[in-house]
């Protein structure tokens, strides 16, 4: 599917994965950056003006190396991270009220201890700890989110919501039927002539007469995808 689209290129319920992102980001902060390596073109003709785009031209920075480059456009403030291709429905908004502007607060699943493996959903840094990421590829765990748990400088808030990494098809048609209720999706300009069960469709895609398509993705290309 990622030969057609970049990950936060996919829907989820009909909407782009980095729409929605972005959405959840609006309900914290005024301004939004979009780091952009692969689908580069496709990424900025999607997004046309609507974010800041940050371009990581040779090769992808991680998202520590990600900040650093983008030190200049932060230009002191705080920042928000959220992941472009994760699925969840938290509150930002909420998230962000109260906070101390010191320590790094994250939002992660569940009430285990913050470790390399845990599920994050979002991220607040102040400004000091932002400032000294080099742009060069780290990720946030190894140079902040680490060493500042260690240090007792993290505030951990927990999400007990669904949270989903849409990094494989059976997680990907997961995130799709959590959105709908466990109806398939079916947009607009998909065409329908068979039938479906659990099934996601992309806008354009064609279901013809006599198919099944069940625990099944199918883009605009035709190309099907089975879960199983």
């Amino acid at each position: 599917m990622t030969r057609l689209l970049p990950k936060p290129l996919c829907p989820v319920g009909g909407v782009p994965l980095i729409d929605q992102a972005v959405q959840r980001l609006h309900a914290a902060v005024g301004d939004v950056a979009v780091n952009v390596h692969h689908g580069r073109a496709l990424i900025e003709g999607h997004l046309a003006g609507t974010a800041h785009l940050s371009v990581e031209e040779e090769m992808p920075l991680g998202t520590a190396g990600a900040l650093g480059l983008l030190r200049p456009w932060l230009a002191g403030r705080a920042v928000l991270v959220v992941n472009s291709d994760t699925w969840c429905e938290a509150d930002l908004g909420t998230f962000v009220t109260g906070w101390d502007g010191e320590r790094t607060r994250i939002l992660r699943l569940g009430d285990a201890a913050l470790g390399p493996r845990s599920t994050i959903v979002a991220s607040l840094m102040p400004w000091p700890v932002v400032a000294e990421l080099p742009p060069e590829p780290a990720g946030l765990y190894e140079r902040v989110w680490g060493p500042a748990y260690e240090a007792g400088l993290v505030e951990l808030v927990r999400f007990h919501g669904a949270v989903i990494d849409c990094g494989t098809p059976a997680r990907y048609l997961e995130a799709n039927m959590r959105s709908s209720g466990g109806e398939s999706v079916v947009p607009e300009s998909a065409v329908v002539f068979g039938e479906v069960e659990r099934t996601v469709l992309w806008p354009g895609a064609v279901v013809e007469k006599g198919e099944t398509l069940r625990n099944a993705i199918r883009t605009h290309t035709a190309m099907t995808v089975l879960v199983r």
